[in-house]
């Protein structure tokens, strides 16, 4: 394991791991098998803290890890001093649609925003607050004020001009100008203590207004953020972050596949119409600081009837490097190719589970190697288990093994371990795809 295991990183990672979801912390403890992915992520990332964008698709089968690389990098992002959004794509949240469905994904998106102290989202007023904060501060310093002081209206005034030279740089972004109106109330709210108008504020950065009318009865402003806008308003978070601070916006779409179930074709290609936007976007530098992940199945991308490959013009964009294979791959093409974990790296992983486990619970695990390596073998050993068992149902069923001994020593360990095999078992064919960092069993 990597670095120091605390008790919170082991109740997230036991919890998680064992409802089946990727836990939002403490993952640096159980990587395994996806070294040159993470590289190529940090090489990304470098990239947009430098003013570039950059937009990724990570394909894989169910249970290959495209959530858990997804965490992954929101994890490496915070180190970067990134802000990071979220949105799992559904029936009800999608990139084009009517009747608030793609705004939809745009206040998803805000309302799990987070940063390295608030990992769990809802960091917009954590981000909006600690900025006006440092302009203070600053304002504070260079026109000699003694301390903050609301009751001078000329340092109102000044505070107010410091932010609006901040703010106004996306004024030529499109929906910049009321953007920055709000931003301004906001700070009206800030001072003059009024959580009403704040909460306005907020809400209208979430996209959370449904009409003009409202929208300008709260806060004077001319728009509100809908369905045909809400890109544009993604574009301006990203600028406006790395405007005060951080080195860029992540943004995280999971379950893309819920974009390839729309059974509407017309419906269908509008969402890939604006996936192409978002790509030719980044790519030709129409936007800067802006990292999109798209996570989907191989169904997602390569179906030439449902797919983004029925989209001719984001297939030739998206072809795979003719020469690549699972041995010489070439992760900095748009479309990382995630396969199941081998044998070697299961191991690895189940092993560092004994060591939580048995920090978490406080006593000394006698598992050894010799079983969980039989565990192995036994899960695939099952019918129809080749082709259906996912990694994260081996890990559900070997926490619940662990959780029985640790409560139950009298437990015939065998009904979970199987019988110990004494030489070096077979590597089911599942797992043993891909060239990932791995160390011998």
């Amino acid at each position: 394991m990597a670095g120091k295991l605390r008790k919170k990183d082991s109740t997230a990672i036991l919890n998680s791991l064992y409802g089946g979801v990727v836990p939002n912390r403490g993952l640096e403890h159980i990587m395994v098998g996806r070294k040159e992915e993470v590289t190529q992520i940090l090489k990304d990332l470098e990239a947009v803290k430098e003013g570039a964008s950059l937009i990724k698709f990570i394909i894989g089968p169910f249970g290959s890890g495209k959530t858990f690389l997804q965490a992954l990098i929101q994890q490496v992002a915070f180190s970067e001093k990134f802000v990071v959004g979220k949105v799992d794509f559904d029936a009800n949240r999608r990139l084009y649609g009517s009747e608030g469905k793609a705004v939809a994904t745009y206040s998803e998106m805000m309302k799990n925003l987070s940063i390295a102290t608030s990992p769990d989202g809802n960091a917009l007023p954590i981000i909006l607050d600690q900025w006006i904060s440092d302009v203070q501060t600053k304002t504070m310093q260079e026109k000699g004020y003694g301390s903050v002081a609301y009751d001078n209206p000329q340092f109102i005034k000044d505070v107010e001009h410091e932010i609006a030279e901040t703010a106004t740089k996306m004024d030529r972004l499109v929906g910049g100008f009321d953007f920055v109106r709000v931003l301004m109330q906001y700070f009206k709210g800030f001072v003059e203590d009024n959580n009403s108008l704040q909460r306005s504020a907020l809400r209208w950065l979430r996209g959370e207004y449904s009409t003009k009318t409202e929208a300008r009865g709260d806060l004077g402003v001319r728009d509100i953020i809908n369905d045909s806008n809400y890109y544009d308003y993604i574009k301006v978070i990203a600028q406006f972050v790395r405007q005060i601070g951080y080195s860029g916006l992540v943004v995280n779409f999971d379950e893309a596949i819920n974009l390839y179930k729309i059974t509407h074709p017309q419906a269908r290609d509008k969402n890939y119409e604006t996936i192409l936007k978002i790509f030719n976007d980044t790519l030709q530098g129409n936007v800067s600081g802006l990292y999109i992940i798209f996570s989907g199945t191989p169904e997602f991308l390569e179906d030439e009837r449902r797919g983004l490959y029925s989209y001719e013009a984001i297939k030739r964009r998206l072809v795979l490097n003719k020469f690549e294979s699972s041995e010489f791959r070439d992760l900095s093409q748009p479309v990382i190719k995630l396969t199941p974990l081998k044998h070697e790296e299961l191991f690895l992983l189940l092993k560092n589970l004994v060591a939580i486990h048995a920090f978490h619970y406080g006593y000394a695990s006698n598992v050894i190697g010799e079983e969980i390596r039989s565990f192995i073998v036994q899960e695939y050993s099952r019918p129809g288990a080749v082709d259906n068992l996912t990694a994260s149902d081996i890990i559900r069923t070997f926490i619940g093994g662990l959780n029985i001994l640790q409560q139950n020593p009298q437990f015939k360990r065998t009904k979970i371990f199987g019988d110990q095999l004494k030489s070096e078992p077979q590597t089911p064919k599942s797992v043993t795809t891909g060239r990932f960092h791995s160390a011998k069993v």
